[in-house]
């Protein structure tokens, strides 16, 4: 788990629209709104900067969050964010409340490990990734920041699926709740056009012989 600490100093905000927004982002400010948990919306703000900094950090996105509204402290989930198409600049974030009882659902990033030693990529094949991060349910407290994949196993033109990855305790694939024909693919190992090239070689030249 990320020693990181994820808490955001946020203000309320009253002002609204696009006249508003400018005038917060003209000041360093990201206009924000965290919602959730059976309570009203606030709209807020945060500063810009700060914000940014924690976007450093593949966690933050994955990761119970606290945010501060105006000395109340919340316990959220970062649910959505604008960025300018063009700028380094942020427009806008969703932040939802979590609740200690009720289960959430979120995108957690895969790492892979172990694609050196692996047989299939010792005898010259290459490692793909058919996905990088899957939707899991948890409970909040439960929430992994990331889920390993370990490729130390895998061989030449074999395939790992969503039931290969070893879940902590607490912890669902979205996915797989769908049903097992719903088992995607999250990696293999195939053989490359020069390691097919060699194989074909060797076999012309046994044929040959």
């Amino acid at each position: 788990m990320s020693n990181v600490d994820f808490t955001l100093t946020a203000e309320v905000r009253n002002d609204m629209g696009k006249g508003a927004s400018r005038r917060l982002r003209r000041q360093g400010l990201v206009p924000a709104i965290i919602y959730g948990a059976e309570q009203d919306p606030v709209n807020i703000n945060i500063d810009h900067d700060s914000l940014f900094h924690h976007l450093e950090h593949e966690a933050f996105f994955s990761h119970i969050l606290t945010i501060d509204v105006a000395g109340k402290k919340e316990k959220a989930v970062l649910k959505d964010l604008q960025r300018h198409p063009a700028k380094p600049i942020l427009m806008h974030a969703d932040f939802m409340r979590v609740s200690d009882k009720e289960k959430l659902k979120m995108s957690v990033p895969l790492h892979f490990i172990n694609e050196e030693v692996s047989p299939g990529v010792k005898k010259g094949g290459l490692v793909t990734h058919n996905i990088t991060e899957v939707e899991v349910q948890c409970l909040p407290n439960d929430l992994p920041e990331f889920l390993e994949v370990d490729l130390a196993g895998l061989d030449m033109e074999q395939v790992l699926h969503l039931t290969d990855i070893k879940l902590p305790k607490g912890v669902e694939l979205l996915e797989l709740l769908h049903g097992t024909d719903h088992n995607q693919p999250i990696a293999a190992i195939h053989k490359t056009r020069a390691s097919k090239e060699a194989d074909e070689s060797a076999e012309g030249e046994g044929e040959s012989a």
